[in-house]
């Protein structure tokens, strides 16, 4: 699937890596299982079917015994991640991350305590696991409870390090964004040696947002390609009365980085994280749960089975200094920034539940767009 650099855009000044993906902290992988069947009028319990699981490996250990330093932060809370409780009272992620549709959570969240007995044994005396969701009611037939523990296990025992597949895949499956087809997308950026050379990565799963709104670049690109070019899946007949507003929906972004910060610092990223996603047009409505988790696997090691933090021990780490931190907080904008962007070009038109029709943003409309508004396209692709 295209992304925002093979068109020429290039967004913020900082350098992604080599697959300008979260994947690009070491350790960190991502892995989906996408289901999508059937077609014409919704049947509750048989589909249409349009949803599926993402999941994210923090780091290449066993990570329900080896914790990273984690912080979060809800710009809006009509969305749920579960977890986020003890990630404040105790600053650590020990959790891989699930993502799905809103009614899958509890699915989700069972599969990854399944993972971690699995992994541990009964050694563990519990686990609080992170799973969170966006609506996919849209286009899914949400209340037919599709997504099962074997889809969860699916996408951690496929979880790879490398490019990260977007737009209509895993969790991302049938999300919609300013209400185009949105989905799942991811970025990264590499600091400077001068500027401590760490990378920070972000994945989103994308289900937020106004047509209007929309600005890549700045450029008012959901103003110019607007509802009488293409209409919004919003729009059509047999409106339900419980319908969400348009612009409803939810964000998450997961945000990781490989520098050494302490809790607290991660929770500045994870702030960050919600100015990404405002440049590109996320104001938070009511209706829309934008919720936002970074972790740091920069100071690994601070327990593990062969060296568990028991009463009465202490452990050692390191943390990015004053304004060296800086730069960090530009990385998850920026990050942020271009995987929602990246979401939005590699979503392909998706047809859901009767009939209803998620559009793409149409590649060579927004070209046209970013031109007029003098925006110089890079042909190499903006690297």
């Amino acid at each position: 699937m295209p992304r925002a650099r093979d068109l020429g855009i290039r967004l913020g000044h900082g350098r992604p890596g080599p697959f300008n993906a979260i994947t690009d902290v070491a350790g960190v992988r991502v892995g989906h299982t996408t289901l999508t069947s059937g077609n014409g009028p919704l049947v509750v319990g048989q589909g249409p079917i349009r949803t599926g699981v993402t999941a994210i490996i923090p780091h290449d250990g066993d990570v329900w015994r080896e914790p990273l330093f984690a912080g979060s932060f809800s710009l809006n809370g009509n969305g749920e991640m579960t977890g986020l409780l003890w990630i404040e009272e105790s600053g650590l992620l020990s959790s891989i991350i699930g993502l799905s549709n809103t009614h899958a959570i509890g699915v989700v969240h069972d599969a990854l305590v399944r993972s971690a007995v699995a992994t541990t044994g009964v050694h563990l005396p519990w686990t609080l696991p992170v799973a969170s969701e966006t609506w996919d009611g849209m286009l899914n037939d949400i209340d037919g409870m599709h997504v099962r523990t074997d889809h969860v296990t699916a996408a951690i025992e496929t979880a790879s390090s490398g490019p990260v597949a977007e737009g209509n895949v895993g969790g991302g499956t049938g999300m919609v964004c300013h209400e185009f087809k949105g989905g799942i997308g991811t970025a990264s950026r590499v600091l400077p040696p001068e500027g401590g050379g760490w990378t920070v990565g972000a994945l989103v799963q994308s289900n937020y947002g106004d047509r209007d709104q929309l600005r890549i670049d700045g450029v008012p690109v959901g103003e110019e390609i607007g509802l009488d070019e293409l209409s919004s899946p919003y729009g059509f007949e047999r409106r339900p009365t419980a319908w969400p507003e348009a612009g409803a929906g939810s964000i998450i972004g997961i945000v990781a980085t490989d520098a050494p910060l302490l809790p607290h610092q991660c929770v500045a990223l994870a702030r960050r994280a919600a100015l990404g996603a405002a440049r590109v047009g996320c104001y938070a409505s009511l209706g829309s749960g934008d919720i936002f988790l970074a972790f740091a696997t920069g100071n690994r090691g601070l327990s593990s089975e062969e060296s568990p933090v028991r009463p009465g021990t202490t452990v050692s780490s390191e943390m990015v200094a004053g304004a060296a931190l800086t730069p960090l907080l530009l990385a998850t904008v920026e990050a942020v920034e271009e995987a929602i962007v990246n979401c939005l070009i590699a979503a392909e038109t998706m047809v859901g539940r009767d009939g209803i029709t998620a559009h793409a943003l149409p590649h060579d409309r927004l070209v046209e767009v970013m031109g007029r508004y003098g925006r110089n396209l890079d042909p190499s692709g903006g690297v």
